[in-house]
């Protein structure tokens, strides 16, 4: 056998016992007479003991030519460590060696294996199989299946039956771009990559599994950020028989499960807050409300004087940071920078000072007298010592901008803490989004969500108006979950495939199959889908995914281990009855 232990878990109790061990090489001390190895596997480390004294000439010898990484197999007995080490858990141990194998040579690796690593993002992605070494992130993987048992356990000791769904299915005009694969066998067709199993489940409802859920790849052909990758796992979930509230029950139930298994935290409330109020309070649906720096609109009390840079805007929004007066001027500048830069795109900022005094000094004193100056304190909640800072201009972005201002003010003091947990419900979105470039309505989740109840006769008069029935699950200001309650019937499907511009003949082409799975009965239903990367990613106190997923893409979609994606050889492209029109 390669091991009769692993590296982590021999202790003082072993000490006489004969042991064997194999795992890489993590460091080397060489002092002649004396050689240290480090060993290491998954589950810690072992130090191993060559000298003079107690060890044979020739295994002495060939100990000294180890490198780092080499994978090794050693046997040995447990001997007390003289110099004991309180960091590591066999810290009280050593093995000295009596038989050493070299199973596998190993070149220098190209960055060092340790939690604190040289090799920059770039370079450790290209050797991801290296980097899983590492504590940090074979600790997250680990971390990762720990979440993905009780999120399987929970759901399936509630009654959920966990079923697969296709992979290669129909691509849909819908939502974001579909990743295609060309079909051989069926010459100009091809398939799509499920950016969800949405039909599927609901099909499954009308099939009478009526609690279903499942851990499943999905896959969208759109660009990257730290929390998003083209392939992403979602814990995918639907309920028949149900209404609202059951599946905002159900959910809390599961995520306050994981946050008292996972991080022994007990969550009692989960807020609620309506869509509206999300984005006239924060300028976001999915606030992070660990802190406050809520929202206040001052257009009732900063459009009545003669400053036209507020008298012109939609809207004049502000914020109080707390503590903030101790901001100097230079710093102040630098935050009217950063809102000006183009990835935020406002045009400037006024400010105010709240003195302890109880006097107020802003950037735009000459329009502004101390009552009025007080006003904005008291529609902005500050406090003596806070600053205030005001932005203008249309609605939507200027929301946009100074939620992204309150995001970075709360990094900036230290609000955002990794843990403390804060779950909210956004309710009662939008049905419909008005899109300018194709002038017409969009479904702002998918076109299978139901209006609210009694909303339905909106969408012939006011279709903008209409709320869905739908729900979001925020954590820490980051979506976790989403979903709604599905529309069940063919009629009302109908209608809503026409107000988003579809053709019956379109509809029916690419939805008469759900269409006419809704003549034979189908319940009423709703569900949820949890981003599984983000969520484990939050739960483990941060908000990038990378570290969470075994082999990640970068920023362009690649993969720069494995070189993908890349050019297919012409034979391939002739099967496929495809030809490139660009340069391989």
């Amino acid at each position: 056998m390669y091991r009769s232990h692993n590296c982590g878990e021999l202790r003082a109790a072993h000490i006489n016992t004969e042991v064997t061990l194999s795992g890489w090489v993590q460091r080397i001390k060489d002092l002649g007479a004396i050689n240290w190895v480090i060993l290491r596997d998954r589950y810690g480390l072992t130090q191993l003991v060559f000298d003079q004294e107690r060890s044979e000439a020739a295994l002495l010898e060939r100990s000294q030519k180890l490198g780092r990484e080499f994978v090794i197999q050693i046997k040995g007995t447990v001997i007390e460590r003289e110099s004991k080490n309180n960091a590591m858990a066999t810290g009280d141990i050593e093995i000295l060696v009596s038989e050493l194998t070299i199973l596998n040579e190993a070149q220098t690796p190209p960055f060092t294996i340790e939690d604190q690593t040289d090799g920059g993002e770039d370079l450790r992605m290209k050797y991801r199989y290296l980097d899983i070494r590492r504590n940090p992130v074979k600790e997250s993987l680990i971390f990762r299946h720990k979440v993905t048992q009780e999120v399987r356990n929970y759901l399936s000791k509630d009654g959920f039956i966990e079923v697969e769904t296709p992979y290669l299915i129909k691509s849909t005009p819908e939502g974001a771009r579909d990743f295609v694969v060309p079909s051989r066998m069926n010459e100009g067709q091809f398939y799509a990559l499920p950016q969800s199993p949405q039909t599927f489940k609901q099909l499954l409802m009308v099939g009478g599994m009526d609690k279903y859920f499942q851990i499943v790849k999905c896959f969208r052909d759109e660009d990257l950020r730290a929390d998003r990758q083209p392939e992403f796992t979602q814990i995918d979930c639907e309920m028949a028989f149900i209404e609202q509230e059951d599946i905002l029950n159900a959910f809390e139930g599961l995520t306050r499960h994981l946050l008292k298994e996972i991080n022994g935290v007990e969550i009692e409330k989960f807020p609620r807050m309506l869509y509206d109020d999300a984005m006239r309070l924060y300028g976001n649906d999915k606030p992070d409300i660990r802190f406050g720096m809520a929202f206040g609109e001052l257009n009732a009390v900063a459009q009545h004087k003669d400053f036209k840079v507020f008298n012109s805007a939609e809207l004049v929004v502000g914020i109080a940071v707390p503590g903030g007066n101790t901001y100097t001027r230079k710093d102040i500048d630098k935050l009217i920078s950063w809102v000006k830069r183009p990835q935020v795109g406002a045009l400037g900022m006024v400010y105010c000072r709240c003195n302890e005094d109880g006097s107020y000094k802003s950037s735009v004193d000459k329009f502004y007298n101390q009552d009025d100056l007080a006003k904005w304190a008291d529609v902005t909640g500050a406090k003596p010592g806070d600053l205030i800072c005001v932005l203008s201009g249309d609605t939507n972005k200027v929301r946009a901008q100074l939620s992204a201002l309150r995001m970075e003010l709360a990094e900036r003091l230290e609000l955002r803490k990794p843990d403390e947990f804060a779950p909210l419900w956004v309710m009662d979105f939008p049905l419909l989004e008005w899109d300018e470039d194709t002038e017409r309505y969009h479904a702002m989740h998918h076109p299978f969500t139901a209006p609210k109840p009694g909303q339905l006769e909106l969408l012939k008069t006011d279709p903008g108006a209409v709320k869905a029935n739908a729900y979001d699950l925020v954590l820490n200001g980051n979506e976790i979950g989403g979903g709604s309650i599905r529309i069940h019937d063919k009629a009302t499907q109908a209608l809503m495939f026409d107000y988003l511009g579809f053709t019956p003949e379109e509809a029916k082409a690419q939805f008469g199959f759900l269409m006419d799975a809704f003549q034979y009965g189908a319940p009423p239903h709703g569900g949820l889908a949890f981003g599984l990367d983000r969520l484990v990613a939050i739960l483990g106190g941060q908000e990038t995914i990378r570290d969470f997923i075994a082999f990640p893409k970068n920023n362009s979609g690649r993969d720069v281990m494995i070189d993908a994606p890349a050019p297919i050889d012409d034979a391939q492209l002739e099967e496929l009855s495809l030809k490139l029109n660009v340069k391989s």
